[in-house]
């Protein structure tokens, strides 16, 4: 059964999944990619988003250092580094939303997640080009992250200061797997075993509630619960992709009491967050049960479901619990079932309630080279294992 399942993942992310985006996605004129691809890889859209130029550039340089050294790998990342080098970014390391085709900037640099998307990336290719450059580049812009974590909008921050302040779930969930990704090229290890601490810290004992069984996507600075839209939010994804990069973490720290927590943590989050009707992973829950303010709250997301089947996989995989084997069945089939497509390579990324495509897009402003194939890589890896 392993071994099927190894050779299952295996064969759709090489033979399949990699082979489109380096056919469709690679923009050979100017640099960088192209994510925004119809059902059979066409481009409907040339603007291109640094979150997506930062997780294909780490895409390609990962499977460059872990799978095997493929030229046509490198050579991709490459032109995606280059252009993140020259155009991603304001000079002072924070790094642009989106950007014309040419490079020429279009959304401030707001969103910090684009830092952190690039110094994967640096740190990624570095590795992969052997590259010390690259490595310099990739600690410049953590370091620059890490200067913004208090403020992570700065000067773009369209709250009014005082009133209702709020800090998000999703910058320290993304540190928890950032500090592991920088970990080879990193110099100062006490700084990185800082941030290790303070993000477990603030996942486990600030935004992950046990009365509820999962976290708060936003809570008061303080760590209180705020009884508003943004303070009631869960997000189940985010959740289960957390609590995967917190058991990589806890094997890093040969830690097996934080490996079993996250291991009940996610039974909880996924129990709740199924969708007992029409099946499949509520993208958006709130925690009283109220309306929601997005009004896709109950699609179904290609990588909400990826990050939930590695992160029940993975569990299985360090505490033997049958019972996140199980829903990795049930997780394996719904994906394999409702997201795949088995007439044109890559993944469908949304789906309404029912489970049926909603859009036939294969990559866009959100969806790039990034959830399906490192979904199908870890799967492949932790079944290889098994």
């Amino acid at each position: 059964m392993a071994l099927e399942l190894s050779e299952q993942y295996r064969s759709e992310l090489l033979d399949r999944v990699m082979p489109f985006w380096l056919e469709r996605s690679v923009d050979q004129t100017y640099g960088g990619y192209f994510t925004c691809l119809n059902r059979d890889g066409s481009v409907f859209d040339t603007d291109k988003f640094v979150w997506l130029q930062g997780r294909e550039v780490w895409m390609f340089s990962m499977l460059y250092n872990r799978v095997e050294q493929r030229p046509e790998w490198l050579d991709a990342a490459r032109n995606g580094a280059e252009f993140l080098k020259r155009y991603g970014h304001d000079g002072n390391l924070d790094f642009y939303f989106s950007l014309t085709r040419e490079g020429k900037p279009l959304v401030h640099p707001f969103n910090i997640f684009s830092n952190t998307f690039a110094c994967m990336a640096f740190a990624q290719f570095a590795v992969a080009s052997g590259s010390d450059e690259y490595a310099a580049l990739a600690r410049a812009t953590f370091d620059r992250i890490l200067a913004r974590l208090d403020n992570p909008k700065g000067r773009w921050e369209k709250t009014v200061a005082g009133t209702r302040p709020l800090k998000g779930f999703s910058l320290p969930m993304i540190l928890c797997n950032l500090s592991l990704e920088i970990e080879p090229i990193i110099l100062d290890k006490s700084l990185l075993d800082k941030t290790i601490e303070d993000c477990l810290h603030e996942v486990m004992d600030v935004f992950y509630r046990p009365e509820l069984g999962c976290m708060l996507e936003n809570v008061a600075p303080d760590g209180s619960a705020v009884d508003c839209f943004e303070g009631r939010k869960i997000n189940p994804g985010h959740d289960l992709e957390a609590l995967w990069f917190i058991m990589d973490l806890g094997v890093r720290l040969g830690r097996k009491e934080l490996i079993r927590k996250c291991t009940d943590i996610s039974l909880q989050v996924i129990e709740r967050g199924w969708d007992k009707e029409f099946g499949g992973i509520f993208y958006f829950m709130d925690c009283k049960g109220a309306p929601m303010q997005e009004l896709e709250y109950d699609q179904k997301l290609w990588w909400v479901h990826f990050e939930a089947a590695v992160c029940m996989l993975k569990g299985y995989q360090l505490t033997g619990d049958e019972r996140c084997l199980e829903w990795f069945r049930k997780l394996h089939d719904y994906l394999w079932t409702r997201f795949r497509d088995p007439d044109y390579p890559e993944w469908y990324g949304y789906l309404n309630r029912r489970g049926e495509v909603l859009l036939p897009l294969k990559g866009g402003k959100w969806k790039g080279c990034f959830h399906v194939p490192r979904g199908l890589y870890h799967i492949w890896q932790i079944a290889e294992k098994l």
